[in-house]
Order: structure tokens, then sequence, then C-alpha cells
């Protein structure tokens, strides 16, 4: 009995032994497609080198050459405005490019991302060629609560008095913001009750929205982010709002009098006479 017994437990650990060694070389040969695969893969697809951060970056703060490095990347996969060269991220100057916003780790730094050399992250390197910073003042009802965040989009609303009457007008349409208060930074999240936000206008625009803000009340309606449909004029006074129909006064025409005038004595008298024509 304990003859067998052995004999069944030798035969099973052989068994096993040969399992185990059995899917061992599976396993080694399905690693060794894999990297075959993958090698073929790579030399498939053409590969090039893009700059990214090492960690994540906040919102204002320098990047230096300790902060980034090289990674490869598919060149129909490489977004718009990657560094690829050393020289472009980092010039020869020595000036240091500051981030426009927060990049996480491994993240590639783009264009629009960053500043151009020796720049801040100021309201200035914001603005387009042509366009002027003009700042306008809100509170918490005409600031949209609080909600407004540098890059949004505003339509601008002016009421005050027209012709003896409060209307409020749609005076500027798709305004960008590019600073609230005293940051522009767009990556802001907790709201904030803002006294002034700055907005980036044509010259133009500076002449029209000082004009309505030294004349009227302006309120600021926030665009939603996907929403590029053109608005049309709009102009709302106390009687459309409260559908007040004015009454038109049908003016009488005077009943024609003729009249002929003679003297009696020393005085001229007008007396009526019936109309001929």
């Amino acid at each position: 009995m304990r003859l067998v017994f052995g004999l069944v437990l030798v035969i099973g650990i052989g068994l096993a032994g040969f399992a185990a060694y059995m899917a061992k070389n599976r396993i080694g040969e399905y690693q060794a497609t894999l990297e075959t695969q993958r090698a073929q893969l790579a030399k498939n697809v053409k590969m090039s080198q893009v700059f990214v951060v090492k960690d994540k970056v906040t919102y204002g703060e320098r990047i230096e050459k300790s902060m980034v490095k090289l990674v490869a990347w598919p060149d129909n996969a490489i977004p718009k405005g990657a560094f690829s060269e050393v020289e472009d991220l980092f010039p020869a100057n020595g000036e240091l490019r500051t981030a426009l916003r927060v990049m996480e780790a491994d993240e590639a730094i783009l264009k629009v991302k960053v500043t151009k050399p020796g720049e801040d992250a100021g309201v200035s390197s914001r603005l387009a060629k042509g366009m002027r910073a003009f700042a306008l003042r809100v509170d918490v009802s005409s600031g949209v609560s609080g909600f407004l965040r540098p890059g949004d989009r505003v339509d601008v609303y002016w009421t005050g008095d027209a012709d003896g009457r409060e209307v409020t007008k749609l005076i500027d349409t798709g305004v960008q913001l590019i600073a609230v208060d005293q940051t522009a930074d767009g990556d802001r999240t907790s709201p904030t009750i803002a006294r002034t936000v700055t907005a980036a206008v044509t010259p133009q625009q500076v002449a029209a929205l000082a004009l309505a803000q030294s004349t009227g009340r302006l309120t600021l309606a926030l665009i939603g982010a996907g929403d590029t449909d053109e608005v049309a004029a709009v102009s709302v006074d106390q009687n459309e709002l409260l559908g007040i129909q004015e009454k038109v006064k049908i003016e009488r025409k005077a009943e024609r009098v003729c009249t002929i005038k003679t003297r009696k004595g020393a005085d001229v008298v007008e007396i009526p006479i019936p109309c001929t024509n």
C-alpha cells in the first residue's frame, strides 16, 4: 500500500514539474513573440523626439531645463506647436519661458501653453496683435455670480436712458476675457466675486465700451464653451418688458375758418364767411 502511494506521489510530482516546464516554455515563447511584434511595430511607425514636463507645472512657473525631458512620439500624432529642438524651447540668450496653464506630468509642452522667452504670464502675453486690454467694472450680479474665468467669452449688455426711457441693449458679443481681477490663470476653478474683468478688444471696442460704462450700467452674460452662433441685435425697453402699448395720439386737423376784414369806425373787425375753396 505504501509502495502504491509513493508511486502515485512520484508520478504526480513528475506531471506537475512537466506542466510547469511546458508553461514556462509557452510563456517564454509568448513573450518572445510579443517583443518581436513590438520591435516590428516600432520599425513601421516613424517616431520623433518631443519635449514633455517631468512633473506637474503650475500657472506662472518658469520652465527650466531640469524640468523637461525628451520622449519618443509617433510622427503622425505630434501635437501642433510641440517643441522638438532644445534651441526652440530654450534660446541661446538664456531667457526662460513661463507656463500659461497647468501641465501634468509627461504632458507635451506646446507653444499655446507657454509664453515667449523672457515674458511673464501677465495680461500682455495673452493679447493678440492689434488688440487692447480693457477693464470692465462688475459685481456679483453683473459678473455672473463670480463664475467668470480668464478665457471665457461674454456678451455685454448696456442699460441706461435713451429718449427719456430706460432701455437695455446688447452692445457687444463674443468678448474674450483675459483676466479676472488681478489673475490671468485660466485654470482657476473656485468662484471669485470679481470687481473688474479685463477683456481683449479692438481700439474701436475700447471707445464704445468706455462710453457705455460712463453713461449706464454694464452686465455680462457668459457664453457656452461650444456656442458659436451669432447673436442678432437685442434691445428691450420698459414698455416691451411690461407689454405696454403706447397710445397713438391722433392729431385732429383744425377746421378751416375764412374771414373778411372790415373797418368799423377806427376799428378793424374780422367777420367769418363761408369758405369758397
